[in-house]
């Protein structure tokens, strides 16, 4: 490959990376945008994920991310601004970043919550430099009429993820592998 082809080839598969920014509020009013998309989503959650509430009611603290928007053409990557709140009150904000290689091309857009069902799961995460979500996390799972599924054991493991509001052309959206850093909008 030649010095020119590899920089059209680099070109054209950063290029969905570009994308990743677009409508997550860069260069925006900072926290109040923030704050207000996060009120939102968790409005629109609790309307649409039945057993939603009872989960935000029963954990420790939640880090809502109201829109990361993903975009792949073999490389891909994901980004998004939110905001960790306990007992209701917005205490910092965050964003998520992720990448990822192989076989996808397409955008999308998505929400999701952690659940921190421990104190010390709250802990480790405030207290680190860059968290990443593991492939320990839990995930419950809303079908479109039913309710959450908090079993206990859900309700026993220490971080609870819910991804809704999903819309595009990727299928299936995970936070397995996201890397979340406190930020100052």
């Amino acid at each position: 490959m030649t010095a020119f082809s590899r920089r059209r080839f680099m070109a054209a598969v950063s290029a969905p990376l570009a994308l990743v920014a677009c409508g997550n509020g860069v260069n925006s009013p900072g926290s109040q945008r923030i704050d207000a998309r996060v009120n939102q989503a968790i409005n629109f959650m609790y309307s649409e994920v039945p057993g939603s509430e009872t989960l935000a009611q029963r954990s420790s603290g939640m880090l809502m991310m109201p829109l990361v928007t993903e975009a792949g053409l073999g490389l891909g990557g994901a980004y998004g601004r939110g905001a960790l709140l306990i007992d209701g009150v917005t205490v910092d904000y965050y964003s998520t970043t992720s990448a990822s290689a192989g076989l996808q091309i397409g955008a999308q857009q998505y929400s999701h919550a952690l659940f921190f069902m421990t104190d010390r799961a709250l802990q480790d995460f405030r207290m680190s430099s860059g968290w990443v979500a593991g492939a320990d996390l839990e995930y419950a799972v809303s079908t479109r009429r039913g309710a959450l599924t908090t079993d206990t054991t859900t309700l026993l493991t220490p971080v609870v993820a819910v991804v809704f509001g999903q819309a595009g052309l990727i299928a299936g959206a995970t936070v397995e592998g996201a890397k979340y850093n406190r930020i100052i909008p």
